[in-house]
């Protein structure tokens, strides 16, 4: 679908230039005659972004960005500014009432392109970014596979998991089972950094679910530098008393209290480096088995799976 850019501006001149040309770089465009017609536009159908301009009559641009950002419809949505004045106090309070970006009128069309681009670009990012950890989502991570899939090179997929984690959030509460979430992904990172690969990928599944992309001869340093970081760190969390006896107990709906041991890590791999994997889909779904086998196991584990192709 082309991304809809809506052009806020009281000159009709400069609406049809922008509008002629955003869609001859591939856009949808839709333009406003002032910020009272734009903020009713917005918020009945929010843009992918909001092209405004400053120096409005009715309702100038800086209100209605404020008015934007209030809007729960609107709150998120990329808005670069037009503006004529060359000030440095203007272009800063238009960044303080959460502009994204500002171009100055008279603008160049190319610059005002490249702005667009990577104001849009960036806003996809962000929106793909878990909000708990920062890592890449499920966005970012079909894309860092199939990008690994098409180029035929060797990698490993590791698909990680936290044992145990339901009842610790259970017991203990969602801030307490965040900070996990939070640990875990910051074990990832490290480990990430110290296997070796620096082309080397984590992502954010979600929950506590979590993606590791690396090359297959550092495939095993990462899976045990997760396991050694992650048994180091966890018993942090934990109350002394329920660290010291080693497990929590939980009661479920029937009353009945039933003992869990402390959290552990699972990692299920799967690598092209011995069969062909064809997809993105075909890789998650190798690395899931593998890690259900993992499951299995008593403590932090990883499987990696070695099979030859048939």
């Amino acid at each position: 679908m082309k991304e809809r850019i809506l052009v806020v501006d009281d000159d009709p001149d400069i609406l049809q230039f922008v509008r002629m040309n955003l869609e001859l770089e591939g856009f949808e465009a839709q333009t406003a005659e002032g910020g009272l017609e734009g903020l009713a536009i917005a918020k009945s159908k929010p843009p992918d972004l909001v092209l405004l301009d400053v120096m409005m009559p009715e309702m100038d641009g800086l209100t209605a960005l404020r008015k934007l950002r209030n809007s729960p419809a609107t709150a998120s949505v990329p808005v670069i500014v037009l503006t004529a004045k060359a000030l440095a106090e203007d272009r800063v309070r238009g960044l303080d009432l959460g502009a994204d970006d500002y171009i100055t009128k008279p603008f160049d069309l190319e610059e005002l392109m490249a702005r667009i681009r990577t104001v849009l670009r960036r806003a996809q990012q962000m929106r793909d970014l878990s909000p708990l950890t920062g890592l890449p989502g499920n966005f970012r991570i079909a894309q860092e596979l199939e990008k690994r899939v098409a180029d035929s090179e060797p990698f490993a997929i590791a698909h990680v998991d936290l044992d145990n984690f339901k009842s610790f959030n259970d017991h203990y509460g969602f801030m307490r089972g965040d900070s996990v979430i939070k640990f875990g992904a910051r074990v990832l990172l490290q480990s990430s950094d110290e296997c070796g690969d620096p082309d080397a990928f984590v992502g954010h599944v979600g929950g506590d679910d979590f993606i590791g992309i690396v090359a297959p001869d550092n495939v095993e340093d990462f899976c045990k530098a997760v396991i050694r970081h992650f048994d180091d760190g966890i018993l942090d969390f934990y109350d002394t008393a329920d660290a010291l006896q080693g497990y929590i107990e939980v009661m479920d709906r029937k009353g009945e209290r039933h003992a869990f041991p402390i959290c552990s890590i699972s990692l299920g791999v799967a690598t092209n480096s011995h069969r062909k994997i064809s997809s993105e889909w075909e890789a998650s779904a190798i690395a899931s088995e593998m890690k259900e086998f993992a499951k299995r196991q008593q403590g932090s584990c990883y499987q990696i799976d070695r099979r030859l192709a048939v």
